[in-house]
């Protein structure tokens, strides 16, 4: 396991090993995202947004405006209800 100091200014040196592995440099931007309460993934966040493109395929249909709207309404209250 690779392990890190966090100094008093709250920063840390992320080793060669994981910076290699990771691919990040000096100046890139990483990003810690919560997988669980206390538990965070750090990942490279390196990639343009424009690298997204093709990764999903276009629906068999258009889907309009008010039914995405629909989906966001009812996933966001779901997500809601979940105790955190």
């Amino acid at each position: 396991m690779t392990t890190a100091t966090l100094t008093s200014k709250g920063q840390i040196t992320v080793p060669a090993a994981v910076r290699a592995a990771m691919g990040v440099d000096t100046g890139d931007r990483v990003e810690f995202i919560e997988i669980a309460p206390g538990r965070y993934e750090f990942i490279a966040a390196t990639l343009p947004v424009t690298a997204l493109k093709g990764m999903f395929e276009k629906p068999a249909r258009p889907v309009s405006i008010e039914a995405m709207n629909d989906a966001i309404a009812r996933h966001g209250a779901a997500a809601a209800k979940v105790p955190k």
